[in-house]
C-alpha cells in the first residue's frame, strides 16, 4: 500500500483562524473547514494561539480498498495536523445508538491504515476525536476503555466531544 495522507489533493492550505468548524454533509461528500457557517459544524476548532493548521479529509477523499476487494476501507473523517501534532476526527450527527463505538471503529481503523503506510513518531501529541453534533458535550469514556485504545493505536488519546482546543 503506497498511500500518502499527508501529501494529497485532500489536504486544505493551512489557517490560523482563532475558531472554525469541522463540517460534514454526511451525503457522500469530503469534510471541510470553515469559518463563517456555525449551523453546518459538527466539531469546533478553538485556536487562540492562531497555529497555522492543516485538515485532511479522509473519508470520501483518500480511497482505500479493502485488500483483493473492491469494498472501501472504513476511515474517519479528516485529520488536523500542525507543529508535531495528529488529531484525528470522525464527525457525527447522531442523538444515540451506538454512535460511539462506530466513531472510535473508524479512528482505530484509520490509525492502523496510516500506521501503515507512514511513520508517526514524528508526532509527539496523537489525539483521536470522536465529534457529535447532537451530544456536542463532553461523553465520558471509562479510563479503561481509553487506556486499550491507548495500547492498540500505539499512543493515540481518545476524547468524545465537539470542541477541539489547540494549545
Amino acid at each position: 500500500m503506497s498511500l500518502n495522507f499527508f501529501e494529497t489533493v485532500c489536504r486544505e492550505p493551512s489557517r490560523r483562524t482563532a475558531i472554525f468548524g469541522i463540517c460534514d454533509e454526511q451525503d457522500g461528500t469530503k469534510a471541510y473547514t470553515d469559518a463563517s457557517n456555525k449551523e453546518r459544524w459538527i466539531a469546533t476548532v478553538i485556536n487562540n494561539n492562531q497555529r497555522a493548521i492543516s485538515f485532511t479529509a479522509i473519508d470520501n477523499c483518500i480511497i482505500i480498498l479493502k485488500q483483493g476487494t473492491k469494498d472501501k476501507e472504513s476511515s474517519c473523517d479528516g485529520m488536523l495536523t500542525f507543529s508535531n501534532n495528529l488529531f484525528l476526527v470522525e464527525l457525527k450527527k447522531q442523538g444515540t445508538g451506538g454512535w460511539l463505538s462506530k466513531a472510535t471503529s473508524q479512528l482505530e481503523n484509520t490509525i492502523r491504515l496510516l500506521s501503515a503506510t507512514h511513520n508517526l513518531a514524528a508526532f509527539k501529541y496523537k489525539k483521536a476525536y470522536a465529534c457529535n453534533k447532537k451530544r456536542p458535550n463532553f461523553t465520558v469514556i471509562d479510563s479503561a476503555e481509553k487506556k486499550a485504545f491507548f495500547e492498540r493505536t500505539k499512543g493515540f488519546r481518545l476524547d468524545a466531544q465537539a470542541e477541539i482546543v489547540i494549545r
